[in-house]
This record gives structure tokens, C-alpha cells and sequence, in this order.
């Protein structure tokens, strides 16, 4: 009987679909223009009161269905926003552990300013093949390098782009990435087919942002100011931590339990939990804290005061509740999201896009469009990876087009985006972690622009566009 109702459920015009795009997107571009930075929060909220009202009124969308939206999208957030209150919790733990102060003494004598992001860039590469998830690389190796950036005086803007550019790089190519096989299962294809095609442009996207973080980093090299700044904050961490390398080998067991249990592919909330009791542990055990100090610095964040500016600065930071104001905002993103996925905005908007997909290029470009505006408004890669990807699907098909080209199509739109924009759930996670603002690293994030640019490209040349029949949409053109 709830089947049949809901398929006699007006669909919302295009008209009212567009309006409530076009008032989110004004309220953005108001509030940037006069503030510089919207209120996240506040915007949202006003534009899923807006949609509602409209909905109500010009498409007399069930309030129920409403709601059913509202929980849809918090249902989506809510393991990952459990996640990221955990994170928050085990930052403090690793810090009085003595985790991330070993990391940071240690890498401070072995990483040189000059090739620190390409360093960084790489290590959160390179762990995320491994392990498969970004976000366990931002909040475990990230974090740390967040600290040794700081110490090395290079900004933290800069820090947290080599982060977040290696980590999605990682996490496009892993086998064992979770969007990895949400785009190739929503398409149909192999998944080492479909990381070979992604290959394509995020390979060559991902050398330009290298070579882009090597010039950035030679802004870093050497000097007697920033070696004696570096040896300061050495010196009051030997002091406040125990870092002698028997103690450093056991404050790294928290780290060593994230890798290993991610490379298990065990559950991701239950690895952070038990990452974080371990560094608990080991505090209490071997740094000699209390049980109540853990149990504060795990909520309101680890406090130090050493007299140095820049190792407070370091030090100072984690906690539940400083997590809790970004959680708002992935409640209230999936939560607008939820609406206009259930209420049929966006299945209306991608619909109309259809029309205009009669060759490979209007097709790609199109999907990609489409992944753009579902980011956007969903707040989630995994519906902008779904919700494309299966109604673009039958076009290349009809075209003749393989589907492994549809699968990184998927990959090049909405999870590119997803860590720039600061209401989605990868820019409200990596800005929560690291404590940078989307829009202070998005300038340097160079791997998250490029990618689509050169898959448009692709688009519109015939390049990497394979056909089903052997050869590329380029090459049967040049016949």
C-alpha cells in the first residue's frame, strides 16, 4: 500500500526543483561575497526551510515524506558522524600517549622544510592504498603532520592540501576503498578495470600536484631562524613527554592498531574506539595520567601549558566537544540532502539533464555536471555517486560507450568536490580533523581541481574514451 502511494506522489516541476537550487546557491554566494565565509549552519537551515515551504505549497509533498527525508539523511550521517566525534576523542589520547608528540620530535629531525608536503602528500598516499580509507589517514598520519608542519613553520593551509590531496588520491585507487566499489558496482564493472580508468586522469593530476608542493615547499628550505625554532619546539617535547625510544616504540601501538585492523578491513568506528582506549592506556600507564585527566582531555581536548607558544599551539587541540560543532553541519547537510533525494528534487533536475547526453561528450560532461549539483546538495559522495551513475548508466550503453568509463565518471565529479565544499561530509570531516577551513586549503588543494579539468577534457577530445567495439570516440572520429 506504501509502495502504491508513493508512486502516485507528484513529482516537483523543474521550475520549484531550480528555485530551491537557486536560493541555496544565493545564500552562499551573498554570504561570501559580504562575510568572506558563509555560516554554514545558518544558510542550511534557511535553505531547507525555503525547500520545505515550497514543496508544501506548489507540490503538496506529504509532510511525512518531508520527515521520511530528514531521517534518511541523518541516517546516512550518523555512523559517519560518529566517526568523526570518536577522532575527536582519540586526538587528546594519542597526544598524552605520546603518539603524535613522537611523531612530531622525530619527524622533525628527519624531514627537511623543502620536501615536507611532498613528504606528507605521499605518506597519506601511500597509507591510504594500503588501508583504503582517507579519513583514517587524515585523522592518524594527517594529524601528526599537521604538527610537524607546524613546527617547520610551513602553514598549516598548505599542510592540510598535501593531506587531503594525498589521501583522495589513495582512496581513488584502492581496491579496498569504499566510493572505489560503490563506483564500480553502481556500473557494473570490474573493479581493477574501473581503477585502471580512473588511473587515466588522477595519475597525471596527482604529478602536477606533487610538482606543484615541491616548488611550494622549497618556500621552506633551510635557514638558522627556522632551525633554532625547530630544536625550541624539540626541546620542550623531550621535556613534557617521554620520547626516548623505548617509550616512543610503545606510543606508537594506538597508530600501529588503526593500520592494522583497517588492513584487516575491520569496522572503521571500532578501530578509531579501540585506537583511542589504547593511547588511553598507555597514558595512564606511561606518560603518568589519571584516569580523570584521560577522561577530560578525551572530552574537552588536551591541555598543556609549556611556555612555548608554537608547542601549545601543537599540543592543544582534540576533544569530543570540539567536534560537535562540525557534526552540526553533517546532520544538517545530509539532512537537506535527505529532503530533496526523497522528495524527488533531485531525481527531476537529473532527468532534464538527460535530454542533452546524445553523444559521449554532452554525456560525460552532463554526468559530471550532475555529480557536481548532487554533492552539493545531497552533502554526500555516496548519493552522488548512486544517483548519477545509475540514471547516465543507459547512455553508454546506447552509445556504445564502456561502463568502466561511466564508473570513473562518478569518481571525477561529486568525490572531487566532496572535500572542498565545507557542508559535505568530506569537508566537514577533514576541516574538523585538521582544523583548517575548506576554504583556507582548497587553493592548494591542486589534485582536487585537476582531476575533473582533465577528465572534461578527455570529454571533449575523445581521449580515454573507450568504446565497446576496441578503440576511442577520438579515434573512430579520425576514420
Amino acid at each position: 500500500m506504501e509502495n502504491e502511494e508513493r508512486k502516485d506522489l507528484k513529482q516537483p516541476s523543474l521550475a520549484v526543483s531550480i528555485i530551491i537550487v537557486l536560493f541555496l546557491a544565493a545564500c552562499f554566494l551573498i554570504q561570501l561575497v559580504t562575510v568572506g565565509e558563509p555560516d554554514v549552519h545558518m544558510t542550511l537551515v534557511f535553505a531547507a526551510v525555503v525547500a520545505i515551504i515550497l514543496l508544501l505549497i506548489f507540490n503538496k509533498t506529504p509532510f511525512a515524506l518531508i520527515e521520511e527525508g530528514i531521517i534518511h539523511g541523518c541516517k546516512i550521517a550518523t555512523i559517519s558522524m560518529m566517526i568523526l566525534m570518536f577522532i575527536g576523542v582519540m586526538i587528546p589520547a594519542w597526544i598524552a600517549a605520546g603518539t603524535i608528540p613522537t611523531l612530531i620530535y622525530y619527524g622533525l629531525q628527519i624531514i627537511s622544510p623543502s620536501i615536507f608536503l611532498l613528504t606528507a602528500s605521499v605518506v597519506c598516499a601511500l597509507a591510504t592504498l594500503c588501508t583504503g580509507t582517507s579519513w583514517g589517514s587524515a585523522a592518524t598520519f594527517g594529524v601528526a603532520l599537521m604538527g610537524i608542519g607546524g613546527g617547520l613553520g610551513v602553514p598549516d593551509a598548505m599542510t592540510a592540501a598535501a593531506v587531503v590531496c594525498g589521501s583522495i588520491f589513495g582512496d581513488k585507487l584502492s581496491p579496498i576503498s569504499d566510493t572505489v566499489n560503490l563506483s564500480s558496482g553502481t556500473c557494473e564493472v570490474n573493479i581493477f578495470d574501473h581503477i585502471k580508468s580512473v588511473a587515466t586522469a588522477t595519475l597525471p593530476a596527482y604529478i602536477i600536484a606533487l610538482v606543484v608542493f615541491t616548488v611550494l615547499g622549497f618556500r621552506f628550505a633551510g635557514g638558522n631562524a627556522d632551525s633554532a625554532a625547530v630544536n625550541e619546539v624539540m626541546k620542550v617535547l623531550s621535556e613534557n613527554f617521554k620520547l626516548d625510544p623505548g617509550h616512543a616504540l610503545i606510543s606508537l601501538v594506538p597508530m600501529v592498531l588503526v593500520l592494522v585492523m583497517a588492513l584487516r578491513k575491520m569496522n572503521a568506528l571500532a578501530t578509531i574506539v579501540a585506537s583511542a582506549m589504547s593511547a588511553m592506556i598507555i597514558a595512564i600507564i606511561f606518560q603518568g595520567y589519571s584516569i580523570v585527566d584521560m577522561m577530560s582531555y578525551m572530552n574537552y581536548g588536551y591541555v598543556i601549558e609549556t611556555g612555548n607558544f608554537d608547542v601549545d599551539k601543537l599540543m592543544n587541540r582534540g576533544g569530543l566537544q570540539s567536534m560537535m560543532w562540525t557534526v552540526s553541519i553533517g546532520y544538517l547537510g545530509l539532512s537537506y540532502g535527505g529532503i530533496l533525494e526523497k522528495t524527488g528534487v533531485l531525481n527531476t533536475l537529473l532527468f532534464s539533464a538527460q535530454a542533452i547526453t546524445k553523444n559521449a561528450r554532452n554525456l560525460i560532461l552532463t554526468h559530471m555536471a550532475a555529480g557536481f549539483l548532487t554533492i552539493m546538495l545531497s552533502a554526500s559522495p555516496y548519493v552522488a555517486i548512486l544517483i548519477p551513475g545509475r540514471m547516465f548508466i543507459a547512455g553508454y550503453e546506447k552509445l556504445g560507450i564502456k561502463k568502466t568509463v561511466a564508473s570513473r565518471t562518478c569518481e571525477h565529479s561529486g568525490i572531487c568536490l566532496d572535500p572542498l565544499l565545507p557542508w559535505t561530509l568530506g569537508g566537514v570531516y577533514f576541516s574538523g580533523v585538521l582544523g583548517v577551513s575548506t576554504f583556507d586549503y582548497a587553493p592548494y588543494a591542486v589534485l582536487l581541481w585537476l582531476v575533473p579539468i582533465i577528465a572534461a577534457f578527455y570529454a571533449v577530445t575523445g581521449l580515454f574514451v573507450w568504446r565497446e567495439d576496441g578503440g576511442t570516440v577520438r579515434k573512430k572520429k579520425a576514420v
